[in-house]
């Protein structure tokens, strides 16, 4: 299984995330927001405009991580991803 996580390598629940899919050798394919501007602009996008930030919009949280599946689902819930 592979899965794109959106999130930032200074986030402490991005990084728990990344060491929970790898050691149940799920392929993360990381994408830093603060290290790519690029990425960013692309999870902006997603953050306002995807149901699934309706509740973070304007709560002062930035909603990472998100979980892209290969399927292109998305969740910000990491025991959806692990199962």
């Amino acid at each position: 299984m592979k899965v794109k996580v959106i999130g930032s390598h200074l986030c402490p629940d991005t990084l728990y995330a990344l060491n929970r899919l790898t050691a149940a050798g799920v392929e993360a394919d990381f994408q830093d927001i603060l290290s790519c501007h690029e990425v960013l602009l692309d999870y902006l996008r997603i953050r306002e405009s995807s149901p699934l930030y309706e509740e973070i919009r304007g709560a002062r949280r930035l909603g990472i991580p998100c979980f892209v599946g290969e399927d292109g689902s998305m969740t910000l819930n990491l025991d959806d991803i692990l199962g």
